[in-house]
């Protein structure tokens, strides 16, 4: 039996499928096969039988029976049974449930990844945030998120390219500069307050005495425009440090003033305007918005002549669909909710042959994080928030980012600081590394060469607790596929906890350096099959799976 386990699946579903074709040619029905809850109730269950009650008019148990008689004969299958209202269980035969050993022993890193998305480019924006201050811990959130689609897409055989979209214009630039310039007149003596609008965190202070020693030429502020170049570069390198620190390295920095320096924004305003897509209005120039699903048209020009925030974004998504990227995913706070019907509305309107669905988006909810019970809320340095730097300092990047991904994006999500520090099985970071830091201990125990064991007999895997692992390493392509079909990492989290669930119950529950050498080497096949996907999946979530804890 050599076929590769990663398929089994695939071909139970053929088996089903000739099957359907027996008992029921003409009905274009999909045979689905599902993880029963209960190891009991078999391998798989499928539900075919009650799918075809409708068209067929018959018992859904009868059905079910011709469906099994019709069968074809499979080395993979041990048995197949009826239960309940017409389900049919499947269960393998042992041989077939180990081998998907022989698949991770073959694969190695790779296991798991796949070609679906054949070589195709897809561009991630994500954290994308102003440069006006430290990122802050809904920007980390972002940032875990966004990597980790891009690991699943990666593995999921996508070319992918990384992409951070600075929005360099605009009022909040301006508040930055005036800021500043408030900080320098005051170092200088002068009686100087800060705008209305104005950042009051201790890093503009800071941006501040680094300008004034840069500057001395200019040290009562008088220069506004070098003074606002200079902290947004400040803050543009200081955000890059924290996104080194977390890990995240972008492949394309693009810059929202590109858009008017270049003339992408009023070439796009001008071939919606061309294409009859506009019309004037209380001295503001609209977007028919409403002929793409928007509630209402939306203002694209204002009387003053600038320009409301998503007209730009249209643009940028343009310039995203020229330079070759069918298909973008750009991941967002739950605030810009409004901002999705809008910028596909005018990529719609402009006929340039841009799918509907473009972009796709995956907004994530808000974090709170928490010690010793209560929300923390303030950083002094950022003056109003808790920043990204905070949780790296204070957890490390690892915890960091496996608990960022713990839940749904769109789920709000508590961080707690207490229990990401704590060294135990409540910590799902800890766990899961734990696992991986104990199956390297046996390896080095056992000192023998790793290698030895690809050829290794693993028929003396025979029992409930092994099975029930082999049963867990096999679902890794397809929790994997599933993270990148839904563009979530939540389920990767999830599996690794599972996975090791079962391998510390497996470790506890059993003597590994037996005297029976067949045993022992089976049984170290399967431990360091079960390290392979720890490691696997947490490189998928860019977390480490350290060997010593």
């Amino acid at each position: 039996m050599h076929q590769p386990n990663a398929d089994l699946k695939s071909q139970l579903t053929k088996l089903m499928t000739s099957a359907l074709r027996s008992v029921a040619p003409d009905e274009a029905v999909s045979v689905q096969l599902e993880r029963p809850k209960q190891p009991q109730h078999g391998d798989y269950a499928c539900n075919l039988a009650l799918q075809l009650v409708k068209p067929l008019k018959r018992n859904p148990r009868e059905i079910a029976a011709h469906l099994v008689a019709a069968l074809p004969a499979s080395p993979y299958v041990e048995k197949v049974e009826i239960a309940g209202a017409g389900f049919i269980n499947i269960f393998l035969r042992p041989a077939a449930k180990r081998e998907v050993l022989r698949e991770i022993w073959s694969r190695g890193d790779a296991y798991g990844r796949s070609g679906i998305g054949a070589g195709k480019k897809v561009v991630v924006e994500f954290v994308s945030a102003n440069p006006t201050g430290p990122l802050h811990v809904g920007h980390g959130r972002q940032a875990a998120l966004g990597d980790a689609i891009c690991g699943l897409l990666e593995a999921s055989g996508w070319e992918v390219s990384r992409e951070f979209y600075y929005n360099d214009a605009g009022a909040q630039i301006n508040n930055l500069g005036l800021s500043v310039q408030a900080r320098l007149r005051q170092l200088s003596g002068q009686d100087a307050a800060l705008p209305d609008d104005g950042y009051h965190g201790e890093y503009v202070r800071e941006i501040a005495d680094s300008y004034a020693k840069v500057h001395p030429e200019d040290g009562v502020g008088d220069n506004l425009s070098a003074i606002t170049r200079f902290a947004v570069q400040a803050l543009r390198n200081e955000q890059d440090d924290d996104l080194r620190a977390f890990g995240v390295i972008f492949d394309c920095y693009y810059l929202e003033s590109s858009l008017y320096d270049d003339g992408k924004l009023e070439q796009t305003v001008a071939a919606l305007q061309a294409g009859g897509k506009t019309y004037e209005q209380d001295e503001a120039l609209w977007l028919k918005t409403t002929a793409f699903g928007d509630d209402k048209d939306r203002v694209m020009r204002k009387r003053d002549g600038s320009y409301t925030y998503f007209v730009p974004d249209v643009a940028y998504h343009v310039t995203k669909w020229r330079r070759g990227f069918g298909r973008a995913i750009n991941v967002q706070g739950a605030d810009h909710h409004s901002t999705v019907t809008r910028v596909r509305a005018g990529l719609q309107a402009l006929d340039f042959g841009i799918p509907s669905g473009y972009p796709d988006y995956v907004l994530h909810q808000m974090v709170t994080v928490m010690r010793a019970g209560c929300e923390v809320k303030i950083s002094k340095r950022a003056g109003g928030y808790v920043t990204l730097r905070d949780l790296i300092d204070d957890v490390g990047t690892d915890a960091t980012r496996f608990f960022f991904l713990l839940r749904k994006s769109d789920q709000h999500l508590e961080f707690d600081l207490d229990l990401a520090r704590s060294q135990s099985n409540d910590n799902p970071v800890y766990y899961v590394q734990y696992a991986h830091a104990r199956i390297c201990s046996v390896m080095r125990e056992w000192g023998g060469d790793r290698a030895a064991l690809a050829d290794v007999d693993t028929s003396p895997l025979d029992s409930e607790q092994e099975f029930a692992l082999l049963r867990r390493l096999q679902d890794f392509p397809e929790v994997v596929e599933a993270g990148c079909r839904e563009l979530s990492p939540h389920p990767i989290t999830f599996y690794l906890r599972e996975l090791a669930a079962e391998f510390h119950s497996y470790y506890n529950s059993t003597h590994f350096l037996v005297d029976d050498e067949a045993v022992k080497l089976a049984r170290l096949k399967l431990v360091a099959a079960t390290g392979q996907i720890v490691k696997n999946g947490l490189a998928l979530l860019g977390v480490s799976a350290p060997e010593k804890m």
